[in-house]
């Protein structure tokens, strides 16, 4: 469910399996960043005040996870990953508390797809191994 507690615990139990795996400090953050980003998202956007099922399907590739994120939300608008212009800073030291997630994900990741199957939104993406 899309919810700030399970995407915690969800993202605290993924981080200790992947920890597990072997993947590095830096792969680690990537991984938790983008992912906790794409899961934010869902809660605050694809269902708002609602609740709803969230899969989340995380493979360990040669390349990098390959991640796949559904919901059954609202869809992303216009049916495409957003690609918004950096919110406006300033003066420096005044950072706007949102505005960056998308580009995070898009700097974070590669093969970033987006589809609507039915009722269900379904994301992907590869998080390439930091180098």
């Amino acid at each position: 469910m899309a919810a700030d507690k399970t995407t915690r615990a969800v993202l605290a139990d993924l981080v200790t399996e992947l920890t597990r795996a072997g993947l590095t400090p830096d792969d680690l953050s990537n991984a938790e960043l983008v992912l906790a980003e794409v899961l934010n998202n869902i809660a605050e956007h694809a269902y708002g005040k609602a609740t709803g099922p969230v899969e989340l399907r995380v493979d360990l590739l040669r390349a990098g996870l390959g991640c796949t994120i559904s919901d059954q939300g609202h869809p992303l608008p216009a049916g495409v990953v957003p690609d918004p212009d950096l919110p406006l800073i300033a003066p420096p030291d005044h950072l706007p508390e949102g505005g960056f997630g998308w580009h995070i994900i898009r700097c974070l990741t590669t093969d970033l797809r987006y589809a609507r199957d039915g009722d269900w939104n379904r994301l992907s993406l590869r998080i390439p191994w930091a180098d």
